[in-house]
């Protein structure tokens, strides 16, 4: 296959465990760990150590099954399941002595790559090494039970000299987390408190929700009722999504700029047997746009999917992979190299392009404040708040920012953390663009759009115990709900937007902070 040249030496090299070779007392073991995709092993064609060829009858392998394999027994018709994340232990009947170094070099088939060769080097340790002592401590076939847990607690405070009694008093199943979290050994727990109701008048989120804020910031959530309570007596707030999207952007690489533009148009004139081929293993990824980017002798494609209601990276990753196998079989423009992601998704980082064109959910929450309300509740006036937007709208071209906003990401990150999101997503999500104007009968018309918000109402860590809990208290856990949750997110962003502003023009800000918060 075209596409295995495609794989780089150092990719492939990463299915070998490094420090898992030892000797043993009749040769050696070694750890293969699947850490592409998942794949079928169909053939092993030959091993060689230190540049000699080994006998394939001296190597057995240890797939789980009761009695491990020789490879001359696998084959196209008895293949060796291999997904992904699964480890093979490898057994060797050569005598090796500790410290020996050697050199592994392993050509097999595997399906969908086609012929590989497996290249590594290591030094040969005893089962009893120092390496071996200070490894965390890891259980092959129950990583999430009770004694393996407490084994890591053990060895964690060993090696810290520290005694940890709180980490492992959670309400968080172990089991629960297999695919969330690694080398696990309990919970942080932050504080969460409630916000709202607030009213949603929202395509997806109609009604008033409790909002729960998981936050160690001190007024918080004091700030977000005060706005909450603001937009309930102006009648509460209009959310739209204007788009749902996830992207992954490959590259790749040409000897000319000419080769690279053929390769684009290409590309283009065959987007719909490419939406055929990319994301046929997922039931929700589904590619509706290819944004073509040219510079130099480089064609960056940004692959946009519709992933659902999950966030959708690693569903768009697998998606576009199988996309961009499809191009590199069947384009006639051959790249000289390919890599699957450039950098221009931008994933967990702010950037202009999802600021313009949008990642995740684009929505945009709107109120009018009512001038006797803004008066009476916040006591400042439209006026006040629209010449303060207008300074801080210089501030933050000044400064460079993302956004013209006062702190969308501490309503974000407040319910990210709450509901079980990614929070490393709150870099792309903060982006917020505010705008604001006065009416001829004094009331505030106001609106905030978040162009890259990321959530998920379902996958992830949204199935965890408080964080599903957390979901369930909006409405918001299961398929179908995550627009739904964007829309809330974007009414609480406008809340404490609101209620930020009048602390600041009416001069009350430190006050407050004084009376309830942490300069107490």
């Amino acid at each position: 296959m075209f596409f295995t040249r495609f794989i780089p030496e150092h990719i492939i090299a990463t299915l070998y465990t490094r420090g898992s070779l030892q000797a043993t007392g009749n040769g050696l073991k070694l750890s293969l760990k699947n850490r592409l995709m998942n794949a079928t092993l169909t053939s092993v064609e030959s091993v060689t150590i230190n540049g000699e060829a080994v006998s394939l009858d001296v190597i057995m392998l240890h797939d789980g099954r009761e009695k491990p394999l020789n490879p001359s027994e696998i084959s196209q018709n008895n293949p060796v399941d291999f997904p992904l994340r699964k480890t093979l232990n490898v057994e060797v009947l050569l005598a090796v002595n500790e410290g020996d170094s050697l050199e592994f070099a392993i050509q097999f088939m595997a399906n969908p790559f086609g012929k590989l060769l497996l290249k590594f080097k290591d030094s040969v340790n005893s089962t009893d090494s120092q390496e071996e002592r200070l490894k965390i401590p890891r259980d092959e076939s129950n990583d999430y039970g009770p004694a393996i847990i407490d084994k890591r607690l053990k060895f964690a405070e060993a090696y810290a000299g520290v005694k940890l009694t709180a980490l492992g008093k959670h309400s968080i199943a172990p089991a629960s987390v297999q695919g969330n979290c690694e080398n696990f050994i309990g919970a942080a727990q932050v504080p969460i408190g409630l916000a709202g109701p607030v009213k949603i008048n929202g395509e997806f989120a109609r009604g008033e929700f409790l909002v729960p804020l998981a936050t160690t910031e001190g007024t918080l959530v004091a700030s977000y009722n005060r706005g909450i309570k603001v937009i309930n007596l102006c009648g509460g707030v209009t959310t739209t999504v204007a788009d749902d999207v996830m992207q992954r952007a490959p590259a790749f690489t040409f000897s000319s700029a000419r080769l690279a533009l053929s390769f684009k148009n290409w590309v283009d004139d065959h987007f719909d047997e490419l939406q055929q081929h990319a994301g046929t293993s997922s039931r929700f990824a589904r590619l509706i746009l290819v944004e073509s980017f040219l510079s130099n002798n480089f064609a960056f494609l940004r692959l946009n999917f519709r992933t659902g209601d999950a966030a959708g990276q690693n569903m768009v990753t697998k998606a576009a992979y199988e996309g961009c196998l499809w191009i590199l079989e069947n384009c006639p423009y051959k790249p000289e190299r390919f890599f699957l992601e450039s950098n221009m998704a931008t994933d967990k980082k702010p950037s202009l392009i999802n600021s313009l064109l949008g990642r995740g959910k684009r929505v945009t929450a709107e109120i009018t404040f009512k001038k006797e309300v803004l008066e009476r509740e916040l006591h400042v006036t439209a006026q006040q708040l629209d010449y303060h937007r207008a300074v801080g709208n210089i501030g933050a071209m000044l400064s460079g920012t993302n956004n013209n906003g006062l702190h969308s990401v501490n309503a974000i990150a407040a319910l990210f953390i709450a509901t079980g999101q990614d929070v490393a997503n709150v870099a792309e999500s903060s982006a917020c663009v505010t705008h604001a104007e006065v009416k001829p009968n004094g009331d505030l018309y106001a609106s905030v759009t978040l162009p890259s918000l990321i959530v998920a109402s379902y996958g992830g860590g949204t199935g965890l115990g408080t964080q599903r809990e957390c979901l369930e208290l909006m409405g918001c856990y299961g398929e179908g709900k995550a627009r739904k949750l964007a829309e809330i997110v974007a009414g609480v962003v406008a809340a404490g937007e609101i209620s930020l502003a009048a602390a600041i023009s009416s001069a009350d800000w430190v006050s407050s902070h004084e009376a309830y918060g942490r300069n107490r």
